[in-house]
C-alpha cells in the first residue's frame, strides 16, 4: 500500500532548535535521519523537512490560526508512550493536558500531546 502522506514540510524561526527539538523526538519514533540537520524519514518512506524560507512572514507560530492545528504520530506501545513523556521535557517539549494523561482524547484513545518552544503540537498516540 502507498504511504498516504509523501512528506510534511514545516517553517520554523531557529532551525538549530527545531532540529534539536524535532530530531529527538521523530529519532525516538524511529523516523531516520535523512538530510543531517534538515530531515527525517519514516521506514514507510513518508518524510518530514524543517527549513527556514526566505518567504516565511516572521510572526509566531499559531496552531489556533487557520491551518494545521497539529500533527498525529504513532508509537508502538504504551510504555514507550511514557517514556516519552517522562523524556520531553528535557527535549524542549512541553506536556499539554497532563492531568488527563493518557486518555486526554477520550477513553479509548492512548496519546501524549506535547508542544515545543514555537508552539507546534503533536500528538504522539499509541498504534492500535
Amino acid at each position: 500500500m502507498a504511504r498516504a502522506i509523501h512528506h510534511l514540510d514545516l517553517w520554523v524561526s531557529d532551525v538549530g532548535l527545531a532540529v534539536d527539538e524535532w530530531g529527538w523526538l521523530l529519532g525516538e519514533l524511529e523516523w531516520e535521519v535523512d538530510i543531517e540537520g534538515a530531515s527525517w524519514v519514516h521506514p514507510d518512506g513518508t518524510y518530514l523537512f524543517l527549513e527556514r524560507s526566505t518567504d516565511q512572514v516572521d510572526e509566531p507560530h499559531d496552531r489556533h490560526r487557520p491551518g494545521v492545528n497539529h500533527l498525529a504520530l504513532h508509537v508502538e506501545s504504551r510504555a514507550r508512550l511514557d517514556r516519552l513523556r517522562a523524556e520531553s521535557s528535557a527535549h524542549g517539549w512541553h506536556e499539554m493536558f497532563a492531568d488527563r494523561y493518557p486518555h486526554a482524547g477520550g477513553e479509548q484513545h492512548v496519546a501524549l500531546y506535547v508542544e515545543n518552544s514555537e508552539g507546534f503540537e503533536v500528538e504522539v498516540v499509541v498504534a492500535d
